[in-house]
């Protein structure tokens, strides 16, 4: 049996599934995606998944859109035999018992022998899923759970029965992981799995709170926000994004399935008047007209408005002024007497006290529930890292203080030193300290420190590769970076290391780009030979990597924008993160990539053959487009096809390393001596930017005039050409007000 999928079938054409569907078309698969015929269709009795697939193309499901042909739309009567030949078959219909098992009827009959069958339910047990059905097909039957969207959320739950086949399971884990992407968490067979058991449990008692407490929406949204770690939807927000409409079905679904003892009967949102009145007027949350909170549109402008609990009329959104806001941390917080601190530890309390009496029952130790929170409610840390972080004898104090029952996990992680007593162990379901295999590497893994400032840091990966890692805010350029650039390449030079690896542990940002108060205040000082040091100091370091006589390689994932873009070039070879964002928006501060990016943009365009190399250059560089995904930005140039792309941006750090060694003594593809400008014969580069604004002409027009010649330059040239109008455009007025824009406002200034 071939372990990768290579042909899918998604069943269900819903925003889950065609989700599902597109993401693996992004992995590379051939996928069927099947939903009933319309009721009196005759024309196209596809006419269901056609339609879904369409929109996915338009909200981004494909990380390319013409990764949408890798998608066949299909019904589930006249395509039953797309089961035959599929490695995967996956379930995404409504959540009604009776259909699914009707489904699976089917695919029973038609399913190849070793087609893996699973089901995207989280409501359901999989022991009634897979009544009825033969040996074979509960062999062969999993259920994975994706998180919507399928494509940005990291977090993919699997769970097995008794009698699913070992090797199924460690396919299922395979094809997440090292195609889909995902983190894949092996759960147990109970209710709602680990991220929905907590996540839904937390949002019930974050809500039910709030409004018995008076609390108001504001606050309790800005409490989750500021001290929990939650995303900045808090917990309203976050009813109104998935739908209050979901509440009866979801949470009745919980109450049905967990005893009379399990603290959600405690806070049973489902007769709550608040949401009961909410859906009887329609109030779903963005899917309608409204709900906790809702955006309305005004001659001048749109309005944040939030609900009225008492009449259910909406008002403006006003910043919350109670004091637990200025409280610094969570255990602060939960000391602020006021009513939002008095709410901030209602929930504290009730999310650690259900954490630690649930952990034994749903999860092998206390780190897949704090993962499952990050990976799938993308909180900062989870309720376990929570406790340790306030400190568990404070928490004991608290609960002692009230009468409460201590959970007993609780006290056993205060006697081990935590939930997480020390890197690598945790706490597991019974109390034990048990070890847990790493993960992907990381950089936190390194083994010591090589070179280290504020700006960046070299460490040692083992196995003769170093990590130059970024440690600013955001990864953003700055003068020390350029301080480690040299000092590492001095080293591996010197055979301190046989290869490099450029990147870090942040989840969102290769680098965000040069550091932009670094150029404000050295316009501010009005010394042109500073500003001149500054860049040329950047172009030298960038063109040392490229130039090093051993492997460097990106480890690129979030954004790699500006600098960070051009730091990104300046290795001999890129591993990218599917999810890569990269670009020059430098326009927009009335700069243009000046540490080596038009030139090596050009350089690459060359490369890659086309018949303009300086006009594909000059569009890079002069639209601001930030690509959508690494492969975009392989399609537009920025990677050249030789450069990976992972669909995991976990193990991107161990593939770049990998990488590098692989190219350590291999022959390095030699690049051509000079290069050839934009032909001054043909349409200037900037002919259609003639009705743009003044401060923009002057940009892109410096831009073209750079990269037009009649005779072909060197890459040494190019480099001089880009420092001197990078020079001249910095010291204009015009630029300079839209540097300063930018660092006020985080907004283009358009003038």
């Amino acid at each position: 049996m071939n372990d990768d999928v290579r042909r899918a079938v998604v069943v269900g054409a819903g925003a889950m599934g065609s989700g599902i569907a597109a993401q693996l078309a992004n992995a590379g698969v051939e996928v069927w995606l099947l939903d009933v015929v319309p009721e009196g269709e005759t024309t196209d009795r596809s006419r269901l998944a056609r339609d879904a697939i369409a929109r996915q193309v338009n909200s981004a499901g494909f990380m390319l859109p013409v990764f949408a042909d890798r998608v066949t739309p299909g019904n589930v009567i006249d395509d039953v035999a797309t089961y035959t030949t599929a490695d995967w078959v996956i379930e995404a219909v409504f959540e009604d018992l009776a259909v699914k098992r009707d489904l699976y009827a089917t695919i029973e009959r038609h399913r190849g022998a070793d087609t893996m069958v699973t089901s995207n339910t989280s409501t359901i047990p999989l022991a009634q899923l897979v009544e009825c059905r033969d040996p074979g097909f509960v062999a062969h039957f999993g259920i994975t759970h994706f998180f919507n969207p399928p494509r940005q959320m990291p977090l993919l739950e699997v769970v097995a029965g008794p009698d699913t086949d070992p090797a199924v399971v460690e396919r299922l884990i395979t094809a997440g992981d090292h195609q889909l992407g995902k983190t894949v968490l092996r759960c147990r067979d109970t209710p709602g799995f680990l991220a929905n058991r907590i996540g839904n449990f937390w949002m019930a008692v974050a809500a039910s709170e709030a409004l018995r407490g008076g609390v108001g929406i504001e606050t309790a949204d800005a409490v989750m926000t500021r001290h929990f770690g939650t995303p900045r939807t808090g917990v309203f927000g976050l009813f109104d994004l998935v739908g209050i409409n979901l509440v009866p079905l979801i949470w009745t679904s919980f109450l049905r399935l967990l005893p009379a003892e399990d603290a959600y009967h405690r806070f049973d949102i489902t007769t709550d008047p608040t949401f009961t009145g909410l859906l009887e007027r329609g109030l779903v949350g963005r899917r309608g007209p409204g709900g906790f909170t809702r955006r309305q549109k005004t001659p001048d402008g749109p309005v944040d408005e939030v609900l009225d609990v008492a009449n259910f009329t909406y008002r403006a959104r006003h910043a919350p002024t109670d004091s637990v806001l200025d409280a610094k941390g969570l255990r602060a917080a939960c000391d602020t007497q006021s009513p939002g601190g008095r709410y901030a530890w209602a929930v504290l309390r009730e999310l650690i006290d259900y954490c630690c009496t649930t952990a034994p029952q749903i999860a092998d130790h206390v780190g897949l529930i704090d993962d499952a929170m990050t990976l799938g409610y993308a909180w900062q840390a989870g309720p376990f890292a929570l406790a340790d972080r306030v400190g568990l004898d404070w928490l004991i104090e608290r609960f002692e203080a009230e009468g409460r029952p201590v959970p007993p996990l609780l006290t056993q992680a205060r006697d081990a030193g935590g939930f997480r007593p020390s890197p690598g162990l945790v706490l597991a379901g019974d109390g034990t300290v048990i070890e847990v295999a790493p993960g992907p590497l990381t950089v936190a893994q390194a083994a010591r420190v090589m070179v280290e400032n504020d700006s960046a840091a070299l460490v040692d990966l083992g196995d003769g590769v170093a990590c130059l890692a970024l440690r600013s805010k955001m990864n953003v350029c700055q003068p020390g970076l350029f301080d480690v650039i040299d000092q590492a390449l001095d080293m591996g030079e010197a055979g301190a290391f046989k290869a490099l690896v450029i990147g870090s542990d942040h989840p969102r940002a290769f680098s965000a780009g040069a550091n932009l108060n670094v150029f404000a205040a050295l316009v501010d000082r009005n010394d042109p030979d500073e500003l001149r040091q500054f860049t040329e100091r950047g172009q030298r370091s960038f063109a040392r990597l490229r130039a090093a006589s051993f492997p460097v390689v990106a480890a690129a994932r979030g954004l790699a924008l500006g600098g960070g873009c051009e730091l990104m070039l300046a290795a001999q070879h890129v591993v990218a993160a599917a999810e890569l964002y990269a670009g020059f928006p430098e326009r927009k501060v009335g700069l243009i990539p000046a540490w080596g990016g038009v030139t090596r943009t050009l350089i690459r365009s060359s490369l890659r053959g086309l018949a303009d190399p300086a006009a594909r250059a000059f569009a890079l560089a002069s639209t601001c487009v930030i690509s959508g995904s690494a492969f975009e930005a392989q399609a537009g140039g920025l990677l050249l096809p030789s450069d990976e792309i992972v669909l995991n941006a976990s193990r991107v750090l161990e593939r770049a390393k990998a990488s590098a060694l692989e190219l350590v003594g291999a022959e390095r593809r030699q690049e051509p001596a000079t290069f050839a400008l934009h032909d001054p014969r043909l349409e200037p580069l900037d002919a259609s930017w003639a009705d743009a604004s003044e401060t923009d002409r002057r940009i892109v027009g410096d831009l073209a005039a750079m990269l037009t010649g009649a005779e072909q330059v060197t890459e040494e040239e190019l480099l001089a050409r880009e420092l001197d109008v990078a020079l001249k455009l910095v010291v204009l007025p015009a630029n300079q007000a839209r540097m300063r824009h930018m660092l006020a406002t985080n907004k283009p200034l358009e003038n």
